[in-house]
């Protein structure tokens, strides 16, 4: 199946090649990591459409490569001296992709619905008394009490706070929406998109950039390509020989099992770009035994080696030598980095899991994990968890699926013959795992945390505590004692962090550090 979707792939971009000559168009060609199956950032996670949502629209304010807010579609700001009142004016220029000013209207309607469905979003709506058009350019969001992060929830984890058109941001939050017009720096263009096969976005020829330079998803996101084309290619082999006969450009979050083939090419870039690395985690699910025992969660977290992790799914010691074994939620090495509670499980314990397995309960039934057929990783990561539960007396059901299904899947509730799961695994961008606030796994907010629903709500209390603290010294004291309650209640086990390359050929330059890949700043000669 995958040889299929490769040969495909690579047929459509050699028909796009033909049906234009080579001068025309300045055009990239990338084989992402996963095939793009939802659209709207609001119904998920994942890296693939946080990327989408990166390219096609833009935010009020943005995250720069040290997790800071800055003025994205905002001109200027004020905030009244009591901290209550924000005063948001939006630059000049911007259009959407169909040639409609955005307006207050637009972004009053997008944060209302934000704040009802991203998790930063439902954060900012408990302090939020009101938000209003003063005028065509200016927003006044006004709160119930000072809340220090106010601006940085408007940015939205992974460009989910992504301003859109009136009419959709009007839709009920729980409705995806599948109209791709936003105002960012580029267009999805709809009428190529084969689904599993390729995407292509284009350049937005009216984006007005900021003067300032590109700095991780803020200042000037200057396009300099005109097109961006997607080859799904499931089969790593299949990508990494494209890329050395140049039939692709660029490798986005690639397997590394194949990269002892492929780095002594002269032709081919290693490159670098995620300045806190990318963190790996076993998420069970809290509402189904036996995870909703305490005990069988840390039988999991007993069960991780994370050099076993490391060594399986990123290969050569040189992209996790240095930052393996950490056990910090938080990641190690960044301002709230700890690892206070953590003691117990900083070695490996089969015998003990075995044991605490029995202990909450585990008499053998099937436990489902799922877990990516299509990303080289991912699917490591599952048969290192999947061996590991074997080895402490579990039953595994172990399902690989294409990442787009798992995506889908992960959010169901229901029991794993009813379509639901046990364990998943992910993995996210170290930076917005690094501050508390921003990393949606140590949520455990119960019905309202992220798919696997912890609930403790003295930690959420926690939670709160930390945000509304402004003293630094405070805030980390207040870290410390929140960390060691998470690790009372295990609401996910960290399997290690890596450095994620992205691989391309070296006529592809200026690829911009952040939390994810972005095509702003990247050009090709």
């Amino acid at each position: 199946m995958g040889g299929r979707k490769a040969l495909l792939a690579l047929g459509l971009l050699a028909a796009t090649a033909l049906a234009a000559p080579a001068s025309a168009q300045k055009v990239l060609k990338v084989v992402p990591h996963a095939d793009l199956r939802v659209l709207d950032g609001y119904q998920t996670t994942a890296t693939i459409t946080s990327m989408h949502m990166a390219a096609v629209y833009d935010t009020l304010f943005g995250w720069d490569i040290n997790m800071e807010a800055k003025p994205q579609m905002v001109e200027n700001y004020t905030v009244s001296p009591d901290k209550l009142t924000y005063t948001m004016t939006l630059r000049p220029g911007l259009k959407f992709h169909d040639g409609s000013a955005v307006t207050s209207k637009d972004v009053v309607a997008s944060v209302k619905r934000f704040v009802q469905r991203e998790s930063l979003g439902r954060t900012l709506e408990g302090f939020l008394a009101k938000i209003e058009a003063k005028d065509d350019k200016t927003v006044v969001m006004t709160l119930k009490e000072p809340f220090g992060f106010a601006l940085f929830s408007l940015s939205g984890i992974n460009q989910a706070g992504g301003i859109y058109r009136e009419k959709e941001a009007m839709i009920d939050p729980a409705t995806p929406i599948t109209e791709t017009i936003g105002s960012g720096p580029l267009k999805f263009n709809r009428a190529e998109w084969v689904p599993g096969s390729k995407l292509v976005y284009e350049k937005n020829k009216d984006y007005v950039p900021r003067s300032e330079p590109a700095n991780g998803l803020s200042g000037g996101k200057v396009v300099k390509l005109d097109r961006v084309e997607y080859a799904v290619i499931p089969d790593s082999t299949t990508a990494y020989a494209a890329l050395a006969k140049g039939e692709v450009d660029l490798l986005d979050q690639p397997s590394l099992d194949n990269v002892p083939t492929i780095e002594k090419n002269p032709d081919i870039v290693i490159s670098k770009i995620f300045n806190t690395g990318i963190y790996g985690m076993l998420r069970p699910n809290h509402l189904l035994p036996p995870f909703n025992n305490i005990k069988a969660r840390q039988a999991l977290a007993l069960m991780v080696d994370q050099k076993e992790y490391a060594q399986a799914s990123y290969g050569g010691e040189q992209f996790w030598k240095d930052s393996i074994p950490c056990f910090s939620l938080w990641i190690c090495k960044a301002p709230f980095g700890t690892q206070a509670g953590t003691e117990a499980y900083a070695k490996q314990n089969l015998e003990r899991a075995k044991q605490l397995m029995v202990e909450a309960g585990y008499k053998g039934e099937k436990i489902t994990l799922i877990g990516a057929s299509d990303i080289g990783f991912l699917k490591s990561l599952t048969l290192v968890t999947a061996d590991n539960l074997k080895k402490i007396g579990v039953n595994v059901d172990l399902q690989l699926q294409e990442w787009g299904n798992v995506v889908a899947r992960r959010g169901k509730k229901e029991p794993p013959e009813q379509g639901g799961w046990h364990i998943f695994h992910t993995t996210a961008g170290g930076a917005s795992q690094a501050l508390p606030f921003s990393n949606l796994g140590t949520l455990t907010s119960c019905d309202a945390a992220w798919f696997g629903w912890p609930c403790d709500m003295e930690a959420e209390k926690m939670r709160q505590a930390f945000m509304r603290e402004t003293d630094t010294a405070k805030q980390k004291q207040i870290a410390d004692a929140w960390h060691k309650r998470l690790w009372e209640n295990i609401p996910y086990v960290p399997v290690g962090q890596y450095d994620q390359p992205i691989i391309h050929r070296k006529n592809v330059t200026g690829l911009v550090n952040g939390v994810m890949v972005v095509w702003w700043g990247v050009d090709k000669s």
